[in-house]
């Protein structure tokens, strides 16, 4: 079933699309540090802040599967909702909550960084800052949607 689109929610796609293709530069930037050999200059700033021990850390993977390529996925998933999938009625819902459970997850990840490895990533932090645009943005659009 199509829903009709109107310029305000082909905005709010837009900009969601927008979103996901930034998460998919970080992530692939993280997934990069989880599986590089040598220490990154360009993401460590003394003992606060360390990308490669968070991209390194036992907490990268889940079940042997890196986060950064979940988050890779999660992204590229949203990316195609938004662009490709966009007519469908039921898009904005499935955008929404799948990025409300990708906010859980980075809200997850991000307490690990803080109260257990004790470093940060801005590669993280930004991932977080992406997901949480996203859910904001999607949030509106499905509200959008379901007032039409």
């Amino acid at each position: 079933m199509r829903a009709a689109v109107n310029s305000g929610m082909q905005r709010l796609f837009s900009l969601v699309a927008i979103l996901a293709v930034a998460g998919i530069v970080v992530s692939s930037a993280s997934l990069q540090h989880h599986y590089a050999k040598s220490k990154t200059q360009y993401c460590d700033f003394g003992t606060a802040f360390n990308c490669d021990i968070v991209n390194r850390s036992d907490y990268s993977e889940v079940m042997g599967i890196p986060v950064a390529l979940i988050g890779m996925l999660g992204y590229g998933v949203v990316l195609g909702l938004a662009t490709v999938y966009r007519e469908r009625r039921d898009t904005p819902s499935m955008i929404f909550f799948g990025a409300l459970a990708g906010l859980g997850f980075a809200l997850y990840l991000t307490y690990i960084e803080a109260r257990v490895l004790g470093v940060w990533c801005i590669l993280c932090l930004g991932s977080l800052v992406v997901i949480t645009a996203i859910t904001m943005v999607s949030g509106a659009l499905w509200a959008k949607s379901r007032a039409t």
